[in-house]
């Protein structure tokens, strides 16, 4: 018999529609936060960047490609990973290529961020078979000035961190391993979503947001939670090419 509570298909039925009061809820609730992060303010960006990509550097407003919309995603990937980028920000990636072609049609330009350089961004790309564009911000401010990544100082500044470095639960230490870098080094990259606006020529920053929100998870995740059963509540995630099967 399963673990799990047994009931009638009344007793079902009862339950889901009481669930689906709740979901009903929260899309409204979704809705009204939709409505807040468009009315955020738009932030001119004055300060030049010159990000790496296959075909060189790039301005950030020529990231864009013609569109009005840049939409990124910061992959944990700094320049001390040794082993490549987060087992679970690559798999956030992996669902990536799908939209390019829907994006692209409704003026965004998709593209994915790390810290370390292109050369590396490149090969790594090339392993895990993506097509989006993989921009370096190796040799810039720009993950600072943004929030994507915390220099040594800032890092030390902060508990939570400190507290993860010193003792280190079983999965952390996994997955200091898995990147081949130390923990005080890994940290200091921050999973984000970040985007930009273009009018007349300047880009303006118009939004982010960080982990642990469930928006920087793998789109795998959100199948997985309509799943029968629970996930683990250890974090551990592996490469499409490194499960332990």
């Amino acid at each position: 018999m399963p673990e799990h509570r047994i009931g009638s298909r009344e007793e079902w039925q009862a339950a889901r529609e009481e669930l689906a009061r709740l979901e009903a809820e929260q899309a409204r609730r979704d809705e009204e936060i939709k409505a807040k992060r468009l009315d955020l303010p738009w932030v001119p960006v004055d300060k030049e960047y010159e990000l790496g990509t296959g075909d060189g550097k790039r301005t950030l407003a020529e990231l864009f490609d013609g569109r009005s919309q840049l939409l990124a995603y910061n992959i944990m990937f700094g320049p001390d990973y040794t082993l490549g980028a987060c087992p679970g920000c690559t798999g956030l990636a992996d669902g990536l290529d799908g939209t390019l072609v829907h994006l692209n049609h409704r003026d965004v330009t998709l593209i994915c961020l790390s810290r370390a350089p292109i050369e590396r961004l490149t090969a790594y790309k090339q392993r895990m078979g993506w097509q989006f564009p993989y921009v370096s911000t190796y040799g810039t401010d720009f993950a600072f000035d943004f929030g994507l990544a915390m220099t040594e100082e800032q890092a030390q500044q902060i508990p939570e961190v400190t507290e993860m470095t010193d003792n280190p639960p079983g999965w952390l230490e996994e997955w200091s391993h898995q990147i081949g870098a130390e923990l005080k080094d890994g940290l200091r990259e921050n999973p984000s979503w970040i985007a930009f606006a273009l009018e007349d020529g300047t880009v303006y920053h118009t939004y982010t947001v960080a982990a642990p929100d469930p928006f920087v998870a793998p789109y795998f995740s959100s199948l997985l939670d309509r799943t029968p059963k629970a996930q683990p509540a250890e974090p551990r995630s592996w490469r499409k090419d490194e499960y332990p099967d």
